[in-house]
């Protein structure tokens, strides 16, 4: 897959899953917002409705004539309709007393204008919410608006000593003005957050991606070096094999060693041993053929007489012979490990000090 297709789907799966986040959000923010707004108003609302009639219960019991206490309530209460919560009184048979609206008084009051039925009602928020989302969806399809139209009284409080009821209004289409606002900050704000973080999230995935290729092409390209070296390596390998094969050393050095094998002496010629190694401080010397045979001698003492063009000390238990290598390949950290005919019971391992004398070993 090309990398400008797989960002550009990377862009896609990020837009789409950043809208189902941002969708879910509103609407769970929206709520409770729209929840807040709505306690808010009903606390107001009773607050004022207790106090209102308070206020109109001790005017009449100081003995001031209901008509006093209308004309005064009335021109106090003149154009607060417009406000999101006005004050209005009612009788106990539902009709209007006193409303910022002169041409609602005397109206009786329906129960379709009213969330709450009796002074004994209580409306909590969340009714008060639900109640309002069912009157919007009901009215949806009102091409006149007639939901906004109306207020809608939340609270009634009885006056004392009359036949009164000061009732807490709410301007309908104000409250919903009020949601309507908040709905479009959140949308304007998840909005400008996601051209914000989507562009910044795939310009990130592309800066990481694009620095992880790096990474991965230098390790491509230590690799092939790595793997160019060692191939060198074995080559350099056969070429001197068949080099120490067709001119052998003219040095004073050992031509024979003298080996046992139960009871019998054996003397063996130094071309046909592959490896010598000890175990258990006993000296084996293993030839071409495979035969095993033991020495009284140490790995030093054998070392020191044998060719050293023909035999490497690989580590305190080994000495190989240049013939029995067949390949060589890279063993943990920086480690060689010789793969060797006839094969060992334990691996042969080149520590990474003596990595460099083997390679100059092998005229590298």
């Amino acid at each position: 897959m090309r990398k400008d297709k797989l960002y550009f789907l990377t862009f896609i799966s990020v837009t789409i899953i950043f809208l189902i986040v941002a969708l879910i959000a509103i609407r769970f923010a929206l709520k409770s917002s729209a929840i807040e707004l709505v306690t808010t108003a009903l606390e107001i609302g009773k607050k004022e409705a207790r106090s209102m009639a308070t206020l109109v219960g001790h005017e009449l019991n100081e003995g001031v004539v209901k008509d006093s206490v209308i004309d005064h309530f009335q021109t106090s209460i003149r154009n607060t309709d417009q406000e999101q919560l006005f004050i209005s009184i009612l009788d106990w048979s539902g009709r209007i007393v006193c409303h910022p609206d002169v041409k609602q008084v005397g109206q009786k009051m329906g129960s379709s204008t009213s969330f709450v039925s009796s002074v004994a009602d209580n409306l909590s928020p969340n009714e008060f919410y639900d109640l309002l989302m069912q009157r919007k969806e009901n009215g949806s399809g009102n091409t006149d608006g007639e939901i906004y139209k109306s207020s809608d009284v939340i609270f009634m409080f009885p006056v004392q000593n009359s036949d009164w009821i000061v009732a807490s209004n709410v301007n309908i289409k104000r409250l919903f003005s009020q949601i309507d606002r908040l709905r479009d900050r959140f949308y304007t704000l998840f909005a400008v957050l996601g051209l914000i973080i989507i562009p910044a999230f795939v310009i990130t995935v592309r800066f990481i991606g694009s620095k992880y290729e790096n990474r991965l092409e230098l390790q491509k390209q230590l690799l092939e070096d790595e793997v160019l070296n060692f191939s060198k390596l074995n080559r350099a390998l056969g070429d001197y094999q068949q080099k120490v094969s067709e001119e052998p050393s003219v040095s004073e050095i050992k031509r024979r060693i003298l080996t046992h094998r139960h009871n019998e002496l054996l003397s063996i010629q130094t071309q046909e041993i592959a490896h010598i190694f000890t175990e258990n401080t006993i000296t084996y010397v293993v030839c071409f053929n495979d035969s095993r045979s033991t020495t009284t001698a140490s790995l030093d003492e054998l070392y020191s007489q044998l060719d050293e063009n023909y035999f490497f000390r690989a580590n305190r238990q080994y000495i190989i012979a240049i013939s029995s290598i067949r390949k060589i390949v890279k063993y943990g950290n920086n480690q060689l490990k010789l793969l060797v005919s006839p094969e060992t019971s334990t691996p042969i391992l080149i520590s990474k000090n003596r990595a460099a004398e083997f390679k100059n070993w092998l005229n590298l």
